[in-house]
């Protein structure tokens, strides 16, 4: 009798290591499929959020132009009293570019109207004068002081700036915003009225 319990206990302890060395191996094999998977899965997250931060760096991007929606090209300029100014500088706060020269009728007519503007509100005036198209700086200077104008002059010598912007009758104004985006565009002259409304559209 107890020789046959013995062997019915050592049957069934070699049975348990024959099932437990069979299933051992399947574990494994599920455990590095299961691994395998959650690599993949983590693999794939990785891809998908690095797709969308490129998709959105797209989105953030902004065509630089001179269409309302653009934004506005920089440009660097020596004004009248000798100092330099970058369009780039004044990012943060909404800006009026205005292309003019004193041999222009409208731009006399326009001026009065400008230093008001440039009194009554918050906005940075930068008038850039066509230098090249005049006879000489005295000019430039007379003019100001007949206007009592306080914004900065710009000058611009070779017309480079008055070429980037596509400058054909003059003047001609770009209303931008705080973010350097062109919110209006303005071929001929402007009365006081038209700049406030077009300042109270811009951000």
């Amino acid at each position: 009798m107890k020789k046959a319990i013995f062997i019915v206990v050592i049957a069934g302890m070699l049975g348990w290591a024959v099932y437990d060395f069979v299933k051992q191996p399947n574990d494994t094999s599920n455990s590095s499929k299961n691994e395998e998977i959650e690599t993949t899965n983590s693999d794939n997250k990785v891809d998908s959020d690095v797709a969308a931060g490129e998709e959105s760096d797209k989105a953030d991007e902004i065509t630089v132009g001179l269409e309302i929606g653009n934004a506005a090209p920089d440009f660097q300029l020596q004004t009248l009293d000798g100092s330099t100014v970058k369009l780039s500088d004044y990012r943060g706060k909404r800006v009026m570019v205005n292309f003019w020269a004193t041999w222009c009728p409208p731009c006399r007519a326009e001026m009065p109207d400008l230093e008001k503007f440039h009194q009554n509100n918050d906005v940075i005036i930068l008038a850039v004068n066509l230098t090249q198209t005049e006879q000489s700086m005295q000019e430039i200077k007379d003019f100001v002081h007949e206007f009592e104008l306080t914004f900065p002059i710009l000058l611009d010598k070779n017309i480079e700036v008055a070429n980037r912007y596509a400058i054909r009758p003059i003047p001609t104004s770009f209303m931008i915003d705080s973010n350097g985006i062109i919110r209006n565009k303005a071929f001929g002259a402007l009365h006081y009225e038209m700049m406030v409304q077009e300042l109270e559209q811009m951000k």
